[in-house]
């Protein structure tokens, strides 16, 4: 008895082979048969020669063949897509333009997919035209992939074209749109393409979820957030580690700390991102006796810190002037992870708050690539140490200064211009101190500290009615300056300073050596001069 085979019987074997000689023996039968010229069995043949991780043998194939049509094409492309390897993809998808060969929907989404890892919207965008003209503007698939492409470059405002163009909208489309808003800094367009999701019946799922709580964090709304808790609660939606980890970063951002570190000691499972939230949630929000403890408890559960929870820790020895524990945390930083602008920056601000200027600078100069936030924070070093002039009108150059800062393309911060402003009260340049002062005054309008800057200004510059103009204001809205102090770290433990405060237990022996001090430097100045 003769058995008749046809290549259709052939695509199902091939999808349930789980072993490499099974598709071995069905790709010699294929030969000696002649059905290795069926362009659909030999898709097929290659897919399952990839799924069994033998992309080498699949391209073989490939290659082999006498001519490639769009199944040969689709199937290597995508085993290459699931592979890991965008640059072939690519040169797949050329290399069909050159054999005129016309894709389909899959070819054109795994190719914007690869695009995305490659994060090259200019090819993506030239694919997107040639998929519009070959019909496929409609199709959810290859539309959703370019949102996804233009989510990730940032580029929302054309996402949203193509977005509003879309006839038919599902939930990768809807989820892209919330969370490229989250992720694009425009939490107020996330949650608003939110309500529009639920105006057209769709419910979130959990990446929606972890969208809208990093939109609230960000947008001071905790409001909002409790919202989104209390539905994921009713909805008994999983709270899965990033679900968890996203509530304790928007708590923590809220100030609400205890309320962020109930639902990290509530998590079964956590991971070192989740460590990082609570301690740079407690180091943010001034309490950095408990984000220096949350490092160690971390160790103890043997998780390694990475530098979201060395910042954090750093942070934290700014703020209490744990000189010593910040420079063990710059000597780990060192040995055991990457030395980037990040802990840079972090270290400069350590080392000025803790007293040591010049390692501050130090790290300064070890940054290989100067963004806004390092300047600001060498500037500030140097102005909180009196240095103003070292860091923006070095020789009295205020003018050439604030060219400087008028040529940014972002906006300068508020320690540039304070530093600034300090360097026109030392020089006596009143008329660029009174732009910085305008801006000043603009980004913050409610602090003493600034207005007081400002007004010593117009003193100096003896313009008398903008000073009473100046006091009016914090008179009328009631402003009352908090007495500064200054904490001492001594044999691990703090001590802290205000002026004309006698408390300390020790101010008699710390006048003395105050005194004793004073004398001292004096006679050598003495001695000097003589």
């Amino acid at each position: 008895m003769r058995f008749h085979v046809c290549p259709k019987h052939l695509k199902p074997l091939l999808l349930v082979c789980k072993d490499k000689k099974t598709i071995a023996q069905i790709h010699a039968f294929m030969i000696l048969t002649g059905f290795s010229t069926h362009g659909n069995t030999i898709g097929r043949l290659i897919a399952s020669y990839a799924r069994m991780d033998n992309i080498s043998s699949a391209r073989k194939l490939f290659e082999n063949l006498p001519r490639r049509g769009v199944d040969a094409y689709n199937a290597m492309i995508i085993a290459y897509s699931r592979n890991g390897n965008p640059g072939e993809v690519m040169g797949l998808y050329k290399r069909m333009a050159m054999e005129g060969v016309r894709p389909d929907s899959s070819i054109f989404t795994v190719a914007i997919k690869a695009c995305i890892s490659l994060m090259d919207m200019e090819m993506g965008e030239e694919v997107w035209r040639r998929a519009l003209d070959s019909g496929y503007a409609g199709d959810v698939f290859v539309g959703s992939s370019m949102l996804n492409l233009y989510a990730k470059c940032g580029k929302m405002d054309e996402a949203m074209v193509i977005f509003d163009q879309m006839t038919r909208k599902d939930l990768v489309c809807w989820t892209t749109m919330v969370t490229g808003f989250a992720q694009s800094g425009r939490p107020r367009d996330a949650i608003e393409a939110y309500r529009r999701m639920q105006k057209e019946g769709m419910e979130g799922d959990i990446v929606v979820m972890v969208a809208l709580l990093l939109a609230c964090a960000n947008l001071g709304d905790l409001k909002a957030g409790l919202s989104i808790h209390g539905y994921m609660t009713r909805r008994d939606l999983p709270l899965d580690i990033v679900i968890q980890t996203s509530l304790v970063d928007m708590y923590a951002k809220h100030g609400f700390v205890e309320l962020a570190a109930h639902v990290f000691r509530k998590m079964s499972h956590k991971n070192v991102v989740s460590w990082a939230a609570l301690i740079s949630g407690y180091a943010q929000n001034g309490f950095a006796g408990k984000a220096l403890d949350l490092v160690m408890e971390m160790q103890d559960y043997e998780f390694k810190p990475d530098l979201a929870c060395l910042v954090g820790a750093l942070l934290s020895c700014s703020q209490v002037g744990f000189l010593k524990l910040g420079k063990s945390i710059h000597g780990y930083i060192v040995r055991n992870l990457d030395f980037d602008r990040i802990a840079a920056t972090s270290l400069i601000d350590m080392y000025s708050k803790c007293g040591e200027l010049s390692s501050s600078r130090i790290m300064f100069d070890q940054i290989d690539s100067r963004d806004l936030i390092s300047w600001n924070a060498m500037i500030a070093s140097y102005g909180v140490h009196g240095h103003g002039r070292e860091a923006l009108a070095r020789g009295g150059q205020v003018e050439k200064a604030l060219e400087l800062i008028d040529s940014m393309n972002s906006e300068p911060g508020l320690t540039t211009l304070v530093a600034l402003l300090s360097g026109c009260l030392t020089h006596r340049k009143f008329s660029v101190g009174e732009i910085a002062a305008k801006k000043i005054l603009y980004l913050n309008p409610d602090d003493l500290g600034v207005h007081a800057l400002v007004s010593n200004l117009f003193a100096v510059g003896k313009k008398w009615d903008e000073v009473a103009g100046m006091r009016k204001i914090m008179k009328r809205t009631g402003m009352r300056k908090v007495p500064g102090y200054s904490v001492v770290e001594v044999n691990g433990k703090l001590h802290a300073f205000l002026k004309d405060d006698k408390s300390h237990h020790q101010y008699e022996d710390i006048i003395h050596i105050l005194d004793k001090l004073d004398y001292e430097m004096k006679a050598k100045y003495r001695t000097k001069d003589s």
